[in-house]
C-alpha cells in the first residue's frame, strides 16, 4: 500500500526584483527551491508557511495568493509531494549568515536575480516563470520527477 501524498507550503517571494531561495534538499548544496516545508495538522496553510520562512531564514512575511500548485513524484521511494506556493511579500528581517534552521536542513538562502537563477539548478522547473509573473506561467505543475 502506498503512502499518502505529503502536502508542504512553499513562498515565492520576490524583493527588489530578487527571489529568496534555499538549499532545502540534506546533502545537496547546488539544488534550491522556494522556502517552505511540510504542513503540519491543525495549522492554516498561511499559519505553516510563516512559521516554515520564519524558521529556514528568519524573514516574516505577509503571505497573499495562492501561485502554483507543483506535485513531486518518486515512485521507486514511494515518495509524492504536493507543494502549495503562495506569492508572499517581505514584512521584516534580514538575512544573516548567524541564522540558523533548527531542523537544519536549510544551511544556505540567497536572493537572485533571474539571470543568475537561470545558471543554478532551481525546482520546480516552473518556479522563474511563476517568479516574475510571465503570462503562460502554470499554475498547476502535475508530476514532476523528484531530482536525486
Amino acid at each position: 500500500m502506498s503512502k499518502p501524498p505529503r502536502l508542504a507550503v512553499r513562498a515565492v517571494l520576490v524583493h527588489d526584483n530578487r527571489l529568496l531561495l534555499v538549499n532545502a534538499w540534506g546533502g545537496r548544496d547546488d539544488l534550491w527551491c522556494a522556502p517552505g516545508g511540510g504542513v503540519e495538522p491543525h495549522a492554516s496553510l498561511p499559519d505553516n508557511l510563516h512559521r516554515e520562512v520564519m524558521e529556514e531564514t528568519g524573514l516574516e512575511v505577509a503571505i497573499g495568493e495562492v501561485c502554483l500548485v507543483n506535485e513531486f513524484n518518486d515512485t521507486a521511494r514511494d515518495y509524492h509531494q504536493v507543494d502549495v506556493y503562495f506569492r508572499c511579500t517581505l514584512r521584516a528581517g534580514v538575512l544573516s549568515d548567524d541564522w540558523q534552521d533548527p531542523e537544519g536542513i536549510v544551511t544556505s538562502r540567497r536572493w537572485v536575480t533571474r539571470a543568475e537563477m537561470a545558471k543554478m539548478q532551481v525546482k520546480p522547473d516552473s518556479l522563474s516563470a511563476v517568479a516574475w509573473e510571465d503570462a503562460d506561467a502554470p499554475t498547476y505543475d502535475p508530476l514532476e520527477p523528484i531530482v536525486r
